[in-house]
């Protein structure tokens, strides 16, 4: 496997751990410490690491050259009836896209006013953490379950249209994390070249890259 691909894996891989500790420490100051009494608070690797969706998934999407590279953590546990916050759902569910925001924006913007500083490698480091925190951030943000958009938008729905959206979720999450994330990228693979190009369309936004 290129160093290229060995390191985008990597970035891909903590980012995701990232995105999963982010929706614990929001449930935590939510109320709820189930994250933080099961040891999930914590960048430990091997607490977050899905074998199937963390190393093989990614490993066989990039073998068989697939378009889309990406992976899911172990999702860190909560329990909603902890959390009585009006729409602390979305709140914990937004937090792990917003952590990927906040990094592709440390870095991209890092990238835009460090970049002549920078040697070559450590610039093309930037830019593929920043490219990869851009992806991940708006693929979660997709609102199909069971990705963290379908909780955003729930909460974004008004009365009537939110009670409908709800039920429709919860009958797709019944069938796990692999089934709605295997459904969601092939959904998501027809519609790959045009998200392509809005994740290097916000790559540039932010990076300043070709003004």
């Amino acid at each position: 496997m290129p160093t290229d691909a060995v390191f985008w894996l990597l970035v891909v891989i903590l980012s995701v751990i990232l995105h999963e500790v982010a929706h614990g420490y929001m449930a935590n100051w939510l109320g709820d410490p189930t994250a933080k009494l099961q040891g999930r608070l914590t960048l430990n690797p091997l607490k977050h690491i899905d074998p199937l969706g963390t190393i093989i998934l990614p490993l066989f999407l990039y073998i068989s050259g697939s378009p889309v590279l990406i992976g899911y953590a172990k999702p860190v546990p909560y329990n909603p009836y902890n959390i009585k916050q009006k729409n602390g759902e979305a709140l914990v569910a937004f937090a792990g896209p917003g952590t990927n925001i906040i990094l592709a924006l440390i870095f991209g913007l890092g990238l835009r006013f460090l970049g002549a500083s920078l040697d070559a490698s450590l610039g093309q480091a930037f830019a593929m953490i920043a490219q990869a925190n851009i992806f991940l951030a708006l693929f979660n943000l997709i609102p199909v379950p069971p990705l963290d958009g379908s909780k955003v938008l729930s909460a974004l729905l008004p009365g009537e249209l939110r009670r409908g959206y709800d039920s429709m979720r919860n009958n797709m999450e019944r069938f796990g994390v692999f089934s709605g994330t295997i459904l969601v990228l092939i959904i998501f693979y027809f519609f790959s070249p045009l998200f392509s190009q809005f994740v290097q369309a916000i790559f540039a936004l932010i990076t300043g890259a070709g003004s």
